[in-house]
């Protein structure tokens, strides 16, 4: 995989002031250049018609533009890579269809879920949840500052590397103490659209997150 910046990833989101692609053009114009659409509700081509739009969007801004669950949705339109839920198609099987040229994001929960995911041939791991989050059903268990510290340490342990993104239900102020446990990034989506400006509040975490990096 290239070297592509994780430190900020964006998980679209439809709410009752935004659609996906507003959600999108949000996080881009405040800096964010990592877009992960998600539509787990939408038809196949309600999923086609957003995709291709906010994939020219991303585009546009030189975003890395991510495709929930959809491999061969990614593999039609030559996004950058899909990601995988627990329930989704099998990475290893992604990867075959997908071969080396997409990104293959995998969401994990335990040590065990990292150690599949990266013998599978994924690309990065999406981890949590952090906290409870009403933007997924059927969580996993809560794996709060601990359960990261515990994860990143295996993963040294057994040189696993591979870039770990915490993701579920984090606000802007976890997000100092969840870098300080060794992942790579944070995934967001609700906490910078229930903002009064998600554009200024993307921004607002890129930069907090840029002075964490510094340190």
């Amino acid at each position: 995989m290239e070297d592509k910046p994780m430190e900020l990833q964006f998980i679209t989101h439809f709410t009752d002031r935004y659609s996906y692609y507003d959600s999108a053009r949000l996080a881009l114009e405040g800096g964010c250049r990592w877009i992960q659409l998600r539509m787990k509700d939408a038809s196949p081509e309600e999923r086609e018609q957003e995709a291709v739009r906010v994939q020219e969007l991303c585009r546009t801004y030189g975003a890395t533009f991510i495709i929930d669950d959809d491999v061969e949705l990614v593999k039609k339109l030559k996004a950058d890579g899909v990601h995988l839920g627990k329930n989704d198609m099998p990475i290893a099987e992604a990867r075959h269809i997908l071969a080396k040229d997409f990104i293959i994001g995998g969401t994990a929960n335990t040590f065990d879920d990292v150690v599949s995911h990266y013998r599978a041939g994924a690309d990065y791991i999406g981890c949590g949840p952090f906290r409870f989050t009403t933007t997924k059903k059927n969580l996993s268990p809560i794996l709060g500052l601990e359960g990261y510290r515990s994860i990143v340490r295996q993963m040294r342990e057994n040189e696993i590397n591979l870039p770990i993104v915490a993701i579920g239900g984090i606000t802007c102020e976890d997000i100092p103490a969840i870098m300080q446990t060794g992942v790579s990034g944070i995934a967001l989506s609700g906490t910078i659209l229930r903002a009064e400006n998600p554009a200024e509040e993307t921004r607002k975490i890129i930069q907090s997150m840029s002075r964490k990096l510094d340190m």
